[in-house]
């Protein structure tokens, strides 16, 4: 890879990618990295956010929603994943009803108002597969309720019933109101963040309830990988596996912060990551195929039942060859 290259890539500022902003991650010498911090949830002015803006073309790498990638790549979008997993969350503690709803298990919620931010989001998606595979709650028999748009067009699976509200920081009033009955999303609405409106998570106990689903299932669900333009791929070979190993050294040096207790605001941080570490008993945050490729397996499972993608794949097939054997 003897010529120069410069490349535009979108990620947001999380610890795993400071070494990106501070200039400490190595970079190959024949690598010009433009790095532009931007967030999952980020509008710029044309109305785009980071995932719009990748399949627009504004980056040549980018933070990109895995069930967005999936549903691109079964659409014929020209990218293709680096086995790097940036952002991952459990579905059970994004679950929320109003305190005094008689609602305290999964299938407590069939037939029920769900409101959602796009069907086709990662938490969307996995929460729906939780529902049914971990819980005996057929995802199909909620009326979903979607409130922001879809960022690539799909279909409704026949008889499922979805419908479009808008207004997500509305969510607190309407749950107040019984307009909706429960939300699953990562962000609550401002109300209820600052207490303004009450909601409460559906599970009593969603810690103990995550740390039984990764024993049961082995891994910290995926949210987000790391996609590059497949015309890249093709004329500089190695450099999916070159971002590969600087996210690894980014990951490598990040860790190290935590090594001074008082690194972070909180006051119990390196007693936390430590209690952590020996619950799951192994790293959660483990990039690479090999050691995802079950997770993977899962999600491309729930979405072919979901409608969200045509055919089911060997999900080796959505990433640089060079990077399988990671």
């Amino acid at each position: 890879m003897a010529e120069r290259l410069t490349l535009r890539m979108g990620i947001d500022r999380y610890d795993r990618h400071f070494p990106f902003f501070d200039g400490t991650v190595p970079t190959p010498d024949w690598l010009d990295l433009h790095v532009h911090q931007i967030g999952q949830s980020t509008m710029l002015r044309d109305g785009t956010d980071r995932h719009g803006r990748m399949l627009a073309g504004d980056y040549d790498v980018a933070e990109f929603s895995l069930s967005s990638f999936l549903i691109a790549r079964d659409n014929g979008v020209p990218i293709v994943g680096i086995p790097i997993f940036p952002r991952r969350l459990f579905s059970m503690s994004q679950m929320w009803v109003h305190p005094d709803a008689p609602y305290h298990t999964p299938r407590d919620l069939i037939g029920k108002k769900v409101a959602l931010s796009a069907f086709q989001t990662t938490l969307s998606l996995l929460a729906r597969g939780d529902l049914k595979e971990f819980y005996d709650t057929p995802w199909e028999e909620i009326h979903w309720l979607l409130t922001s748009p879809e960022k690539i067009a799909i279909p409704t699976k026949p008889g499922v019933k979805v419908d479009y509200i808008g207004n997500r920081q509305g969510l607190g009033e309407a749950l107040e109101r019984g307009e909706v009955d429960a939300f699953f999303l990562p962000h609550p609405p401002k109300s209820v963040s600052v207490g303004k409106t009450r909601a409460r998570r559906l599970f009593a106990d969603p810690r103990a309830e995550e740390l039984n689903y990764f024993r049961k299932v082995g891994d910290f669900p995926i949210m987000h990988v790391m996609a590059i333009r497949a015309n890249l791929i093709a004329s500089h070979p190695g450099i999916a596996r070159a971002l590969y190993d600087m996210f690894e050294a980014a990951r490598a040096i990040t860790q190290s912060y935590y090594e001074d207790p008082n690194w972070s605001l909180l006051a119990w941080g390196l007693q936390d990551l430590e209690e952590e570490r020996a619950d799951f008993g192994r790293d959660p945050w483990e990039n690479g195929f090999r050691s995802n490729r079950a997770t993977l397996e899962r999600f491309i499972r729930y979405a072919h039942d979901q409608g969200l993608i045509a055919e089911t794949i060997d999900p080796a097939n959505l990433f640089a060859v060079e990077t399988l054997d990671t």
